[in-house]
């Protein structure tokens, strides 16, 4: 019921920006808070959208080549695009979902994509939050790709726990065996969606079991890059 209610909400009140609580024509975030917000980096790597001083992949793709192909994040995971990530996850204010995904499409996406497949929930989560983030992302944004929305191919089988403090080495290991397949995606190009990228580990995870499947190539969409330490 809450959801329907802000589903409601979104789409029959104008709302005010979610920032800085000026009138926004109905859209999520104003103008003048728009041009604020922190950015992608200019020069990022295109395997992982890491930041590099200059074109080309990272160390750490050109050593560990990870499973998925590329990655676009829209934005930094900084002040305060952490705050609107963390208000559509747990305030379930919905009208940032379809923001995000306006960003996405001006921001450009890679070219043939097939489907759009938003990051899994494992049932217990899903159950517990009432509702997948990417999902909701990813709903407007396959409509206007004109491509199909997947909610079954991968699902998540193990209910993981947090990856927060965690190494790089250490999320690898925490995620292993987290997804699975039963999905034929032979000859398939897949953008899977989520909402804050750290280390890539469980993107990396789900490419590998989407092209163990046999997918031609998988890229990543995120919302939000965590910078790296230092």
């Amino acid at each position: 019921m809450l959801r329907l209610l802000d589903f409601v909400v979104d789409a029959l009140i104008p709302q005010d920006c979610f920032l800085c609580g000026a009138p926004a024509a109905g859209r999520a975030i104003c103008t003048a808070c728009e041009a604020e917000l922190p950015g992608a980096p200019a020069q990022a790597c295109p395997c992982c959208a890491v930041p590099v001083a200059s074109g080309g992949r990272c160390g750490e793709c050109l050593q560990h080549p990870p499973a998925f192909d590329s990655t676009v994040a829209l934005f930094a995971f900084a002040f305060p695009v952490d705050r609107m990530v963390h208000a559509l996850k747990y305030r379930h204010r919905l009208g940032l979902a379809d923001y995000f995904a306006a960003v996405a499409l001006r921001r450009g996406l890679p070219p043939d994509i097939d489907m759009v497949l938003p990051m899994p929930l494992h049932p217990a989560r899903l159950a517990e939050r009432g509702f997948n983030q990417s999902v909701e992302i990813a709903r407007p944004l396959a409509r206007a790709l004109g491509v199909g929305l997947e909610l079954s191919a991968l699902k998540r089988v193990r209910n993981i726990p947090t990856q927060s403090g965690l190494s790089r080495e250490e999320r690898q290991r925490n995620v292993r065996g987290a997804f699975d397949s039963a999905t034929d995606l032979r000859g398939r190009r897949v953008l899977v969606l989520d909402d804050v990228m750290t280390t890539g580990a469980t993107l990396g995870e789900a490419a590998r079991i989407l092209k163990r499947r046999g997918a031609e190539r998988v890229d990543n969409l995120v919302i939000a890059r965590t910078p790296p330490p230092g």
